[in-house]
């Protein structure tokens, strides 16, 4: 995207969670990804923040020990090493603890170094049941006021913890200081989206129901839920994935074409319109969920939980350009492998060629890591015959000229110094999100069916995709009259019920 905003001279983020995991898996090895790539303003610090009662040369040994763990120390480890502060104890409404002092000291540094206020970003690593407490305490202790701050998801689990929570959100912050971050967003593969179908023809032209029969949103996973096993008895895998990453990389899919590009206020515009246009879910017929055998035998899980590590859902987008097309989204635990890919399956072309050979037509994104995208393209087999075969062409995102990756959540962090909000979602967008998603938290959602760890989930979920199945499971294999049958079967079919 194309920057808007005026970017400040200095900046210093406060890290609320600065010694829990995802501040040490993510937060704190992507602030050093943007300084090490030049990203990062020359003047910064990093303040972290904490209920451990420790110093600032113990923060020091954390923030070694994460980036150790994470690629490794920078060169300059030492300088580096000079830019983090920690404040230890409570803050809240009630109690600001050391905050408000430790932050008027270092925006006194950063002004003596750069001359103007510096920018204050606080970035809440924390689980959401202190989000609360922590925005309140902001705007009763006076922080709030130019401050920009990310919120982790989930922000709210439900489309009424949602509003409660974006209510208490308001009475401190502007809806322009508000970073409510999701991570899928960030990814290279899911942003190469926006240039795959506005700079390119060949994509844009078949981006839309009249040439794309069902789009497939799979994000399997091989691991267990052993760590998280608390988390996820509160929220299972339709909390943790459909409603938050799965949709998020839907609209962004979905979406019709900005009027702007270099304006991140357009591209939210058209993200959160086509999020208006989910059709909530159809438990009975759209949704299957799943429960992978040996769940319930996890520390932590109640032996009887009906909660579910699996699920897939047959998504409806009621817009001009999408109408009767099923996006169907699938993620869960434990499964055969871990994925993450976006395949817009293509209508059969029109013509005196066999309706389909060997496979479908496919527009393939893999957004895991730097990205790839695959064309699923039907092509004569070598040979005197005109008999017809089905090859794969791939572009490797890492292998592009003029750049290299960025991983998501720097991505994300370089996007909130520079005030672009075009990767983040919206009160809107995320009300149009819990909106969707409530039928599944009501009484008709279904009882998880059992899967065997290692496979692709429970079998009934194959209906959501007939007539071509999940194609991340089949690579190629599927005979060549079997996809004859299907693409004849899908041709001008493949309607909503």
């Amino acid at each position: 995207m194309v920057r808007v905003a005026t970017t400040p001279s200095s900046v210093i983020i406060v890290l609320f969670g600065a010694t829990g995991d995802l501040a040490g898996r993510m937060v704190m090895p992507a602030l050093v990804e943007l300084r090490t790539r030049g990203l990062m303003l020359r003047h910064w610090r990093l303040v972290g923040c904490a209920m451990d009662a420790i110093d600032d040369a113990a923060f020091v040994g954390i923030l070694r020990a994460s980036l150790e763990r994470n690629g490794g120390l920078p060169e300059d480890w030492e300088e580096l090493a000079t830019h983090a502060r920690y404040v230890g104890g409570a803050f809240g409404a009630d109690d600001p603890g050391a905050l408000p002092d430790v932050l008027a000291e270092v925006r006194g540094e950063l002004r003596g170094l750069g001359g103007d206020e510096p920018l204050v970003v606080f970035f809440l690593a924390v689980p959401p049941v202190a989000f609360p407490s922590i925005t309140a305490g902001l705007g009763r202790h006076g922080l709030a006021d130019g401050a920009r701050v990310v919120f982790e998801k989930p922000y709210g689990t439900s489309l009424e913890s949602f509003e409660e929570l974006d209510a208490l959100v308001k009475r401190t912050l502007r809806e322009d200081q508000v970073f409510r971050i999701d991570h899928f967003l960030g990814k290279e593969g899911v942003q190469t989206i926006y240039t795959l179908r506005f700079a390119n023809k060949i994509f844009g032209a078949q981006w839309d129901r009249h040439a794309v029969a069902q789009v497939q949103i799979d994000v399997p996973e091989d691991l267990d839920v052993a760590n998280r096993a608390a988390f996820y008895e509160a929220t299972g895998a339709s909390l943790d994935m459909l409603v938050t990453h799965l949709f998020q990389v839907a609209s962004q899919v979905a979406m019709d074409t900005p009027y702007d590009m270099a304006d991140p206020e357009s591209i939210l515009f058209e993200r959160d319109a086509v999020l208006h246009r989910f059709r909530p879910l159809d438990p009975a017929n759209d949704v299957v969920l799943g429960q992978f055998t040996g769940y319930r035998d996890t520390d932590g899980v109640e032996p009887d939980s009906t909660q579910d590590t699996f699920v897939a859902a047959r998504l409806w987008v009621d817009s001009d350009r999408w109408r009767g097309v099923p996006f169907v989204l699938r993620t869960g635990k434990m499964m055969a492998r871990k994925a993450q890919m976006i395949t817009l399956v293509l209508r059969p072309a029109d013509g005196p060629m066999p309706a389909v050979a060997a496979r479908p037509n496919t527009i393939e994104i893999n957004f895991s890591g730097a990205g790839e995208i695959f064309l699923g393209i039907t092509v004569k087999a070598p040979g005197p015959d005109v008999k017809l075969s089905w090859g794969r062409a791939m572009l490797d995102l890492d292998d592009v000229p003029g750049g290299e990756p960025i991983s998501p959540y720097a991505s994300l962090i370089d996007d909130v110094i520079h005030g672009d909000r075009s990767l983040f979602t919206t009160e809107a967008g995320l009300r149009a999100a819990f909106h969707a998603f409530a039928p599944l938290q009501g009484d008709a959602r279904p009882e998880p069916l059992p899967y065997a760890p290692g496979s692709w989930g429970p079998a009934e979920a194959a209906r959501l995709v007939a007539p071509y199945g999940w194609l991340l499971e089949q690579e190629g294999t599927m005979p060549a009259a079997d996809w004859d049958a299907a693409g004849r079967e899908a041709t001008g079919r493949e309607t909503a019920p």
